[in-house]
C-alpha cells in the first residue's frame, strides 16, 4: 500500500500561518505529528506548521474535527492515535489541511496555535518496544570490509533483512545529552579487557519507522498490506560503542554498545507526505537472490523506495567557541542505501508471528550511499580510526570527543512538489559519569 497524492500536496497551496509558506521543513504539505508541552500545560498532541505548533487537543475539544477522533487526539502520545490507521491518517490530513489553508477557518484554529520557540517536545509515542535493523547495504559492506576484506557480507545478508532487538526504555527525543557509556574494552593488543569509558564512540545515521495498526500474536503481516501498518518516519542516531561493540557482540550481537541511549528527532511526518517523494527501489545487482515470496511486492517494488535526502554534522566545542558552523560529515539519500524496503522490514519482523504494537519503533540501520561523502558512521568516514578527519577548526576527529555535538537532518525534494523536511535531530555528548 503507498499513498497517492492528493490536493493536500498541491505546490501552489498556501496557509494563512504565514511562516508556512516558504518554510524549509514544515510547510503546509506536510503537517507532521508530535507531543509538546508549554510550561506546566501538556502534553498535548500537535502538528507542526511554519514556525508554530497547532494544539489539536485543543482543536478536537473546539469541535472542528472528527468527533471519532477526540479522545486519541486528546491524549499525551500518539499510540491511540497510530491505531486508528491509515484511513484517519489521511483524513486528518486532509481535514488539517483544509484548517490551516482557507482563510474562514482562522478565527477558530488561531487561538490553538502555539509559537515553536515556546514548546517542550517529548517522545511522539510511549515505545513498548524498539527493534533496529541492518538494511544499509553499503553500510554493512563497508563495515564488513573492515574485518572481512574478501568477503564483507555475510551469506544470508541477502536473504533475509538483518536485525536485533534494542532497548526501547533508552530512547529519547532530540537534545538529550549523550552521557559517554562505560563497559567493558579489549583493544587487540591487550592480554585482557578492562572497564571504563568508551574510547570509541559513533553515531549511526538512520531513519526510525513508527508502526500504527499492529497485528494479533501469530498472525504475520502480509507484504502488500505492510505500508499500511506504518504510521510515519522519523530521523533515529543509533549510538554506538565500537571498543565496547568488538569486544561483546559474539556471539548474541549487539548489547551495552547500543543500549545506553537511542535519540529520535520528535516529528512524525507521515506517509501520505511522502506520496510525491516515492522512489523505485534500486535494482538488485545482476546475480543477487529474488526475496523469497514473503517479501516481494510489485507496487513496493515500483514505489517503496523513499526519495529522503540525509544529512550529518559536527560542531565541536572549539568550533562553538569559536562561533564556527557546524561541519558537514555526509550527504545523501535513503532511496540509495536501502536493499530492504520499509514494508519489507515490518512484513519480515512479523513473519514468524510477532506482535507488533502501535507505537512500536524500528530502525532501518544505517544509510550509508555507495559514495565517500554519504558516509553515515564515523566509523566508516575514518576508515576505523587509521584515517581521521579534519575539521574547518584544525582539529581531528576519528570518533567522538566529549563537548561535539551531532546534528543529523532530513528534507525531501521533487520536481513540481514543495519541499518538506524532518526537523533535526541533536546530541551533545557529555563526561561518563
Amino acid at each position: 500500500m503507498t499513498s497517492t497524492i492528493d490536493e493536500t500536496h498541491n505546490p501552489d497551496l498556501q496557509s494563512w500561518v504565514g511562516s508556512a509558506n516558504g518554510h524549509i521543513d514544515f510547510p503546509i504539505q506536510n503537517l507532521p505529528l508530535g507531543v509538546f508541552s508549554v510550561g506546566s500545560k501538556g502534553p498535548h498532541i500537535g502538528v507542526a506548521i511554519g514556525d508554530s505548533v497547532l494544539d489539536l487537543h485543543g482543536v478536537a475539544n473546539a469541535g472542528l474535527l472528527d468527533s471519532h477522533w477526540t479522545l486519541a487526539l486528546s491524549l499525551g502520545c500518539l499510540n491511540a492515535w497510530f491505531a486508528h490507521g491509515p484511513d484517519d491518517s489521511a483524513s486528518l490530513r486532509r481535514r488539517l489541511s483544509e484548517l490551516l489553508s482557507q482563510e474562514s477557518n482562522r478565527a477558530k484554529v488561531e487561538p490553538h496555535l502555539v509559537g515553536r520557540e515556546r514548546v517542550t517536545m517529548h517522545l511522539p509515542c510511549t515505545i513498548g518496544d524498539y527493534t533496529d535493523f541492518y538494511v544499509g547495504i553499503h553500510h554493512a559492506t563497508n563495515v564488513g570490509k573492515q574485518f572481512r576484506p574478501d568477503n564483507p557480507l555475510l551469506p544470508n545478508y541477502k536473504y533475509v533483512p538483518i536485525g536485533y532487538h534494542g532497548r526501547a526504555s533508552s530512547v529519547r527525543v532530540s537534545g538529550h545529552q549523550v552521557v559517554r557509556p562505560k563497559g567493558q574494552r579489549k583493544p587487540p593488543d591487550a592480554d585482557v579487557p578492562d572497564y571504563g569509558p568508551s574510547r570509541r564512540l559513533d553515531y549511526e545515521l538512520e531513519l526510525g519507522i513508527f508502526i500504527g495498526r499492529g497485528n494479533e500474536l501469530g498472525s504475520p503481516i502480509p507484504i502488500g498490506d505492510a505500508g499500511g501498518h506504518i504510521a510515519g518516519y522519523c530521523l533515529l542516531n543509533d549510538w554506538s560503542a565500537r571498543d565496547l561493540q568488538a569486544w561483546e557482540y559474539q556471539p548474541l550481537g549487539p548489547f551495552l554498545a547500543k543500549n545506553f541511549l537511542t535519540s529520535i528527532s520528535p516529528w512524525v511526518v507521515s506517509p501520505e507526505a511522502l506520496a510525491p517523494f516515492r522512489r523505485a527501489m534500486p535494482l538488485r545487482p545482476e546475480g543477487d537472490p529474488d526475496p523469497l515470496p514473503y517479501l516481494w511486492d510489485e507496487c513496493d517494488q515500483q514505489a517503496g523506495g523513499l526519495g529522503i535526502g540525509l544529512e550529518v554534522s559536527l560542531q565541536t566545542s572549539a568550533m562553538r567557541d569559536a562561533g564556527m558552523a557546524p561541519h558537514q560529515l555526509s550527504k545523501g539519500e535513503a532511496a540509495a542505501a536501502m536493499y530492504w524496503s520499509a514494508a519489507q522490514i515490518v512484513a519480515h519482523h512479523s513473519s514468524n508471528g510477532c506482535n507488533l504494537q502501535p507505537g512500536d519503533l524500528i530502525g532501518t540501520g544505517t544509510l550509508s550511499t555507495s559514495s565517500r561523502d554519504g558516509l553515515g558512521s564515523l566509523l566508516e568516514i575514518s576508515q576505523g580510526g587509521k584515517a581521521p578527519i579534519e575539521l574547518p577548526s584544525g582539529e581531528q576527529r576519528s570518533f567522538l570527543e566529549d563537548g561535539d555535538e551531532l546534528i543529523l537532518a532530513a528534507r525531501c525534494e521533487a520536481e513540481g512538489a514543495v519541499t518538506i523536511g524532518f526537523g533535526s535531530c541533536t546530541g551533545k555528548v557529555v563526561p561518563a559519569n
